[in-house]
């Protein structure tokens, strides 16, 4: 099994300006997201060795619910928060000792940029949105996108 890194953005979550960024929670909406993304990444066999979220409320609440899914607990990994790029998704992928999934959750436009430096690849990564990078050391092959609504419809 080669490695894998998927990407999960933060669901939906109360609007900007409503109390500071870091604090802003999920949205019912953004809760069911999540949800959906766990049994979703469950029923395509993604059994997560690392698992990580950034310490932002939404994208924390996100990694919970998700993980319930899984039968995964998330790990605060403060890099998420912002600026995190894509050598820095290598390393928490090469922390691993087996060759395994490791499960990131963040934001925008963080992951879209991550996706593009590791395949070369364009994409727009939706609020509750999924994607799978297969991983050959620096390199990696875009092997799934998925949007809220097709995750819901897979579990």
């Amino acid at each position: 099994m080669a490695r894998r890194l998927w990407l999960l953005r933060h669901g939906d979550a109360e609007p900007y300006g409503t109390r500071p960024d870091a604090e802003r929670p999920l949205t019912a909406r953004g809760e069911e997201q999540a949800r959906a993304a766990g049994a979703a990444l469950r029923a395509l066999g993604v059994v997560p060795s690392g698992f990580h979220t950034s310490p932002r409320v939404r994208a924390q609440e996100t990694a919970r619910l998700a993980g319930e899914g899984l039968g995964a607990e998330p790990v605060v990994h403060a890099p998420l928060s912002a600026g995190f790029e894509a050598r820095d998704a290598l390393a928490l992928v090469a922390a691993e000792q087996d060759e395994t999934d490791v499960l990131i959750v963040g934001h925008e436009p963080d992951f879209s940029q991550i996706v593009h430096d590791l395949t070369g690849a364009r994409i727009d990564m939706k609020k509750g949105g999924v994607a799978g990078v297969r991983l050959d050391g620096a390199r990696g092959e875009l092997i799934v996108l998925l949007r809220p609504r097709e995750l819901r419809a897979i579990r």
